[in-house]
């Protein structure tokens, strides 16, 4: 049995935001903190996805612009979770369709890596900030140790007259064998809608678009990520800003659903789509006070262990965003907490 130790580090946290803090606990043999022991090329790293293949875990992040010759989509790798090597990029350039797609765009940006029908597919975000002229697309290839990428093109799009932003994607499948990609930033929250699963690409046969998660003014939520466990649909959420430095005031929430299509509520009931979510990450959470604005997490299932990987800003090292590893632990009635 996974406990929680969240209770036992702030009697009061946040009293004025949305997420609420697990309950105290008793702990037992808690696994050993990641974060104290990461190295290699760990920053910066910014909206990391993660998979494992064999022994070799991959690592997948932003790029905001191809300044150092590395190419779009960086990369890294690791055996142990702990030391992380560069690896070569995915993209050598920005795909020929999205400079009509989105103009000014320089940089791809949240990827997120799934392995489906005999590939590995990385869904990827072009835009430019604080606009929503935005496409998610797709790129596969069947092996990651050898890669051979081939650009799938858009999955979506969103403009001036769209009610959403069409960038951080993140696909799952449910227990029907339905898949579905999340995705969404401010406007008018995340959204949902169904995917081919045999091409990785936008359903023909369902067109709708689903909301599951929303904010009111500013509107400040991104970065969905959903995981299935134990009958629910568990639907993580970055709360206020990323993108700032030291004075990042991102955070994580999630809430749960018995349907992929949502209402997704948090432990006291209240609606994603009202501004509900339940506390995961947050800088106050950090001991030494050191990482801010924890968010745009993954969730690696291992077998004996599930980790929350993330970004966090270092407030001494000028800010810059930085890998982070945790153990996930879960409460006994359900609910997922960072140990």
């Amino acid at each position: 049995m996974r406990i929680s130790r969240l209770g036992l580090l702030i009697p009061a946290l946040l009293a004025g935001t949305a997420g609420e803090q697990a309950p105290a606990q008793t702990t037992s043999s808690a696994p050993v903190s990641l974060n104290t022991r990461l190295a290699g090329d760990i920053a910066p790293v910014h909206d990391p996805a993660i998979i494992r293949r064999g022994d070799t875990f991959y690592l997948f992040t932003t790029t905001s612009q191809d300044r150092d010759g590395k190419g779009l989509i960086h990369i890294r790798t690791s055996k142990d979770l702990v030391t992380w090597t560069h690896a070569p990029a995915v993209f050598a350039a920005l795909p020929a369709w999205t400079k009509d797609a989105v103009p000014g765009a320089r940089g791809i940006w949240a990827p997120d890596v799934s392995f489906s029908h005999g590939e590995y597919r990385v869904y990827y975000s072009v835009s430019t900030f604080g606009k929503n002229r935005s496409a998610i697309g797709l790129v596969t290839t069947p092996s990651l140790e050898n890669p051979v990428w081939t650009d799938k093109g858009l999955v979506i799009a969103s403009g001036s007259s769209d009610a959403f932003n069409a960038i951080d994607p993140n696909a799952f499948e449910d227990g029907e064998g339905r898949q579905w990609l999340a995705f969404g930033s401010f406007w008018s929250g995340l959204k949902l809608i169904r995917l081919d699963p045999k091409t990785g690409l936008r359903s023909a046969e369902d067109g709708k678009v689903h909301a599951i998660a929303g904010r009111s003014s500013p509107g400040a939520i991104e970065a969905p990520f959903v995981i299935r466990r134990g009958g629910f649909y568990y639907l993580f959420a970055s709360f206020d800003f990323c993108c700032r430095g030291a004075a990042s005031t991102y955070y994580t929430v999630v809430g749960r659903s018995k349907d992929p299509k949502g209402p997704y509520l948090d432990r006291k009931g209240k609606k994603m789509t009202d501004g509900g979510g339940f506390l995961v990450l947050h800088a106050d959470l950090d001991p030494a006070k050191r990482f801010v604005g924890p968010g745009h997490i993954a969730i690696l299932r291992e077998p004996k262990q599930d980790y929350i990987v993330y970004h966090a800003y270092d407030t001494q090292a000028r800010g810059v965003p930085t890998l982070r590893i945790q153990p996930l632990g879960w409460t006994d009635d359900g609910w997922p907490v960072a140990l």
